[in-house]
């Protein structure tokens, strides 16, 4: 193999799939990116056996071929580089050359034949989405998402999909942590099977496939397609493949409140800053604030023993019997975060209760649980 391209879609080729490389692995061969060369194109292939990202870039292909080589020192050797041309060249015994101007470094690589082969996208279930759509609804969904969570299901993301008497159909993305529930949905089309269960994904993937959607710039829309064990995600020449979770979700509408008649609305921005001012001095383990309720509006509240305490207070208009009650400060931001108007209302029951918060005009909600304070 040898192949000329510029320094510039050479780095970002290993930016957009070393994100799955891991460093230390019990296989060297997932530590290395595979390189493959063929007609006017340079393709990067990355996997850890569970999330896979596959890119091509425009190449000036002198010979055929394919090579692997270290993510971590490929990468740092090409950020080094001035801008200009890199040209990579295969040689006996897996050895690879990287040369630009007058740098020259030669690393060894491992036989391309021990690299994972990449799945195929021949699926049945195809879906169409927006990409603008498609980021919405991971960045409303992912921060309510476990993070080594014991129960191993709730470090994933699950995936329902709906269809209707059109052609269009409705996707849903579910997130939970245990504290908090987040859910996001919109429109899509395509062919798919009815799932009641829906599908899983790990975290990783949904992040690999939300750093694609913010650096891509392909022509066209994203399609998903999914398979028995995986989804695959193809935008352009960008390809993401995740094994699916196997296990059961917890069912979400079960955590969903109903009769919650005690509602108060206030300006988001207000809400937001209130909240980061008073939980400076909240307990740094919990982020534990008390959230009172009164005829006046809204009090925060927070108090340490080691630090002192603070407290605020947001006028709006609340009717009825006044409670308090306490939650996370990050949970709260979070979910703030999560929505785009400019205003927020902020549903409860009593102060055992969760608090529930709704776009409905976006498709989202979330709920976030009490805490003691």
């Amino acid at each position: 193999m040898k192949v000329k391209m510029s320094r510039k879609d050479l780095l970002s080729g290993i930016q957009r799939v070393q994100g799955v490389v891991e460093r230390r692995n019990t296989m060297p061969i997932l530590t290395h990116i595979l390189l493959e060369a063929e007609g006017q194109k340079l393709a990067f292939f990355a996997t850890d056996l569970e999330v896979g990202i596959q890119g091509a870039y425009a190449a000036e292909v002198l010979e055929p071929g394919r090579a692997t080589v270290s993510a971590r020192k490929l990468h740092e050797i090409v950020r080094e580089f001035p801008e200009g041309l890199v040209t990579i060249t295969a040689q006996p015994n897996h050895w690879v050359v990287i040369e630009s101007g007058k740098s020259y470094f030669r690393i060894v690589g491992l036989p391309p034949e021990e690299f994972p082969v990449s799945p195929s996208i021949q699926h049945e279930e195809q879906i169409r989405i927006n990409p603008t759509l498609l980021s919405g609804l991971i960045q409303r969904t992912l921060f309510a998402t476990g993070e080594n969570n014991p129960q191993y299901i709730l470090n994933g993301i699950l995936i329902q999909l709906e269809k209707s008497a059109t052609e269009e159909g409705t996707i849903r993305f579910i997130t939970t942590d245990g504290h908090r529930l987040a859910v996001a949905e919109g429109k899509v089309s395509g062919t798919w099977k009815e799932r009641e269960a829906g599908i899983i994904l790990p975290k990783k993937a949904v992040l690999e496939i939300k750093r694609a959607l913010d650096d891509g710039d392909e022509a066209g829309e994203p399609q998903l397609f999914i398979g028995e064990n995986q989804l695959i995600y193809r935008w352009g020449t960008f390809v993401i493949t995740s094994r699916l979770m196997e296990g059961e979700f917890p069912n979400y509408k079960q955590a969903v409140p109903e009769h919650n008649d005690k509602k108060v609305t206030t300006q988001k921005e207000e809400l937001e800053g209130g909240l980061r001012r008073v939980s400076i001095l909240a307990r740094e383990k919990t982020s534990a604030i008390k959230f009172s309720l009164e005829s006046g509006g809204i009090v925060l509240s927070a108090s340490n023993p080691e630090m002192g305490e603070a407290n605020e207070t947001l006028e709006t208009h609340f009717e009825g019997e006044g409670f308090s009650t306490g939650f996370n400060a990050r949970y709260l931001l979070d979910a703030l975060a999560a929505l785009k108007g400019d205003e927020v209302t902020l549903e409860f029951k009593d102060a055992l209760s969760p608090c529930l918060i709704r776009e409905e005009s976006e498709g989202f909600l979330t709920v976030i649980m009490p805490m003691r304070v």
